[in-house]
Formats: C-alpha cells, structure tokens, sequence
C-alpha cells in the first residue's frame, strides 16, 4: 500500500473505533470548510483521503456553507501534489469529523488559522464576552506625533477617515491604536508573533483580495483577547468585538474594527497603504 492508502486505512479504522452517530453535525462540517478554505491550492491532499473528507461532508445538511468555498474544492482536485502538510491538515479534519459528532466533542474541537499576527480560533466559542473591557498593557493616551516617536515603525492613517479623534500607545510601543467615532484602527508591531486572539463561530471569516495582497474579513461580533509581548498569558479577559478586517503591510499587522460591511473597510484599508 502507499502512504496515501496507509494513512486513509488507518483513518477508517480509527472511525470505526468511535461511538458516534453519522452523519456529523452541521456547524462541524462548516468548521471543516473554513479550515480547507486556508489551505493553499498547492498543497491539496492526497485523493484517496480528499474523497473520504467530501463523502463526510457530503453527508451533511448545511444549506448555509460559508462562503466562497471553491478554493477548498480547488484543494481537493484529483491529482493535487500531496505534501506532509496536507496530510497532517486533513488527518486534524477528518478528527474533527468524528469527534465533533458529540457535544463533548465540538466543544473541544477547534480549527486554527493565523494571519498578520492575529489567531483566529473556529468553532465553538460559546457566549460573547460581556462587561467594560480593560486596556491593553501599558496603554496611554498621546498625541499621533508623540506616538510615531514612541514606535518603531510607520503608523498608517487612513485618509478616508481623516486624523483620528483618539490615539493610544500600548505595551511597551508594541500597538497603537487609533480611534474615530465607532471605528478602532490598531496597528502593532510584528506579524510572526500572535498579538490578538479571535474567538469565532458563524458567520465564517473570509479571505478577501486588498490591492495585491490578502485580508481576512470577520463579519460578525466575536471575542477578542491580547497577548502581550514576549508570549505571556492573556493580559485581561475577552471583550466584545465589531466586525473586523485585518491585514498586513511592510512587517506591520493592522486590525480595522467596527465598520459594518465589507466594501466601507476595504475602501479604508486601502487608503491607508
């Protein structure tokens, strides 16, 4: 046998092992979709276990499959070069599958994207964040000049929205965030690091297209948690965010919150590159 066929046997058998009622359950095979939608095109896995994961999904009543989802049909042609990235992808797919099935199982089921230093957590999130949230570390009030002296790297305004109302300079001069009436601009230094923390159900985020880069656009309110510099535990607990498009641009992530569609924030992501 091949290692495709190995590794799909042995998923098979794995399932057969498992207690749980068929088919899966419709916000599983959502969260499977999102996961495939990350997937680069190149890096498609195997065709024996690509038709294994459509057969799951196929099973499922879901008349609202997030959008759009060629790209991961794309992942799944036939004749798609396996590579041992794919392979561990669609292993962690096909577990969710399965153990998704029980409520035990989806609340412990958790597909992973991450993306200009923001980490987008898919699946269950439970209730949204409530009460006042608390500040970033550190965080001070101070003029746009005072924080391009504080930081080291260039702050973007975006001219549509012209000089903000409010700026804030956090962590050590890590982040700046800059406000406007029911609009929040934070820019941070670094995109390798994870800096923000997004908890996400349904709606599903989007990868959208901004100029000749990529963006992820989160249409719905979700939780969101800060990670301080240096990789520490959660400064302060979640709070409720707005709809968010986050982006990156010469080493610096940008994270737009609180403009409710997605053409308006794409019209002032791009005024401020």
């Amino acid at each position: 046998m091949t290692s495709s066929d190995d590794l799909e046997a042995g998923l098979l058998a794995l399932g057969e092992t498992l207690d749980v009622p068929s088919p899966p359950p419709a916000e599983v095979a959502r969260a499977v979709r999102a996961r495939l939608e990350a997937l680069p095109v190149a890096d498609g896995p195997p065709e024996p276990v690509a038709e294994a994961v459509r057969a799951r999904l196929g099973s499922v009543e879901d008349a609202d499959r997030p959008s759009p989802v060629r790209r991961a049909w794309r992942a799944l042609r036939p004749g798609a070069r396996p590579r041992r990235r794919a392979i561990v992808s669609v292993v962690a797919i096909l577990l969710a599958l399965f153990f998704g099935a029980t409520p035990a199982g989806r609340a412990a089921v958790v597909e992973v994207l991450r993306f200009a230093g923001v980490e987008l957590r898919i699946g269950d999130p439970g209730p949204l964040p409530s009460g006042v949230p608390s500040p970033l570390p550190g965080e001070r009030r101070v003029t746009l000049e005072q924080a391009r002296e504080q930081v080291a790297f260039a702050i973007s305004v975006p001219s549509r929205l012209g000089e903000p109302s409010e700026v804030r300079v956090s962590d050590g001069g890590r982040v700046v965030s800059l406000f406007w009436p029911g609009v929040r601009l934070d820019e941070y230094d670094g995109v390798l690091q994870v800096a923000f923390r997004k908890e996400l159900g349904p709606p599903w985020p989007d990868e959208v297209s901004l100029g000749t880069s990529q963006a992820w656009w989160i249409p719905a309110k979700h939780g969101l948690t800060y990670l301080p510099r240096g990789g520490g535990e959660a400064s302060a607990r979640a709070r409720l965010a707005d709809p968010t498009l986050i982006w990156q641009q010469k080493g610096v992530g940008l994270r737009l919150e609180g403009v409710g569609d997605l053409q308006g924030a794409l019209e002032i992501a791009r005024s401020a590159l």
